[in-house]
Order: structure tokens, then sequence, then C-alpha cells
């Protein structure tokens, strides 16, 4: 499994561009540069019609979801629709999730699938495109930024492709792979690496895990914060979180110097369920500003 984008665009099967057709709720398959289906859901923002915010309606969020979520779970669709009050919102199921094609590599070629989501965003007009991910959609956000920003590495793909973003909302997210400090994380291990644990996955939580390991393993997300530059970076993470203790979101935030944020919410859990509307509010006027 590589961990880095392919040469070749990602095309949807609804390629709308017409101010109509961002007004429209929309649904339909993506299709990654490795050849995945991606499902995928577009909710135009309520801003779209605010004529004292008429830049409002270029933002588009580009949400990644956490391990095992997918575009119809209940914790998604809060997200998503938190922030129409803000923007346009892209989101869509990862690879070997939901709906989608494939099957999970865990956070590795899931870049593409965001890139495939950011794409279609800016189809769809929206001239500026924050990505929020949450946990290992957080993780993929800032791998993503890494490699399709103006300071990626060699062999990433040119900003003329159209997936790259123009800032980073990464929540809960973990800062280095193989964490297993937690009891959570250990359970998460189990699900990923034991053939009666992708079973589990697979029918428990409608999550297909690939079975090979990562061959190269992918660029950590504290090697990738460097080089997401100058793109705005935030940072956000709950300090009860029961997966990542809070030396996972420091040591983000130390890499990405002055051009990272960091929130540590108080009272906060983990991810999705345990965002508040209050801060998804905040998050939104954030990427907003």
């Amino acid at each position: 499994m590589s961990n880095g984008p392919a040469g070749h665009v990602a095309r949807s099967t609804i390629r709308p561009n017409s101010e109509t057709s961002r007004r429209t709720p929309l649904r339909t398959f993506l299709h990654t540069d490795d050849g995945v289906t991606i499902d995928s859901v577009y909710d135009p923002g309520a801003v779209v019609y605010d004529s004292s915010r008429p830049s409002a309606g270029d933002l588009a969020f580009v949400v990644a979801h956490g391990f095992t979520g997918d575009v119809d779970r209940p914790h998604v669709r809060r997200v998503a629709e938190a922030f129409t009050r803000h923007g346009a919102v892209v989101t869509f199921s990862f690879r070997g999730h939901g709906a989608s094609g494939g099957r999970s590599t865990v956070g590795d070629r899931e870049v593409l699938d965001l890139a495939a989501a950011v794409r279609w965003a800016r189809e769809l007009g929206h001239a500026r495109v924050v990505t929020v991910g949450f946990s290992m959609g957080g993780s993929v956000a800032l791998r993503h930024a890494a490699l399709y920003g103006e300071n990626r590495r060699d062999g990433g793909e040119t900003e003329e492709c159209g997936a790259h973003t123009d800032a980073v909302v990464s929540v809960s997210a973990p800062a280095r792979w193989y964490y297993r400090g937690t009891p959570p994380m250990r359970r998460l291990h189990w699900l990923v690496t034991r053939p009666e644990g992708r079973l589990v996955s697979r029918y428990g939580f409608r999550t297909r895990i690939h079975h090979r390991q990562w061959n190269p393993v992918p660029m950590s997300p504290v090697e990738s914060v460097p080089l997401i530059a100058p793109a705005p970076l935030l940072i956000v993470h709950g300090d009860r979180d029961g997966y990542f203790p809070l030396d996972h979101p420091r040591t983000l935030a130390e890499a990405a110097g002055d051009h990272g944020e960091l929130w540590l919410e108080p009272g906060m859990g983990h991810a999705e369920h345990a965002a508040t509307d209050e801060l998804l509010d905040r998050i939104g006027a954030w990427a907003g500003a």
C-alpha cells in the first residue's frame, strides 16, 4: 500500500458547476486516483442565501470521519448540519466504510479519498475549501494537506489538479502511528490486525479492513504537520480523550510552530461524538474568518 498521491485526476459521476447546482443537495459516487468508489454527499450551506455575507458561498467544508464512521451515521450528519451554518459541506465514506468500495487501510490510502472529495467541492464552484478530520480522519487531513500542498514532497501533485486545501482542522487525531497506550487503542489494533477482529469490524461496524500491513509505512501525522504551511492549521483535542492523551495534540502543535493553533477543550472526549454544537460552531467560524 502506497502513501502518496497517484498521477491522474479523480472523477465524479456528477460534475455540476453552475450556481444552481451549488444550491442543490447531491449524492454521488466519486472515483479516486486508484479506482475506488467513494459514497459522497453535498449539502449546500444556508449562508449561500445570506446577502450580508456574499463570500460565504465560496466556502466549503470537506468532513473526514473517524474509523468505523460513514456518511450516513447520525454523528457525521450532525457535524455536517452544524457546518452548513457557515458554508457548504461535502461528507463521504472512506474506502471500506458504508457503501464505499475497497477496504480500509486505516489512514494510508485514505488520502486519495479525501483528495477526490476536495476536488468535487472545487468542481462545484467553491473557491475556498477547508478540510475537517476527526480521529483517523484527522490524521488523513494532516497527511493530505502535506502531500497536496505548496510544500508537498517530491512527487506530490500540483495545485492545478484542485485537490489542495486552503485550511485544515484536525480533531482528536494521533500524532504517531502504532499507539497502543490506552484500552480503546488496544481494542482497535485487535480489530485491525487479527482475522477475527476484521470479521467483527466487517459485520459489526460495516467496516471492511485490508489484511495487508503498510508497505511502506506512510508519513506520520507529526511528520506531515511542518509541510502544511502556509495553509492555516487548527488542532482540536479534548482533555478527556480516552484514545489519545494530551501529548499527541501538544506534539502536533509543537511541530506546527507559528502556523498552527491548538484548542484544548475542557471536558471533551473523543472525536465527533464528543464535539458539541458550540465547538462545531466555533470551528466553522474559525474556518470562515
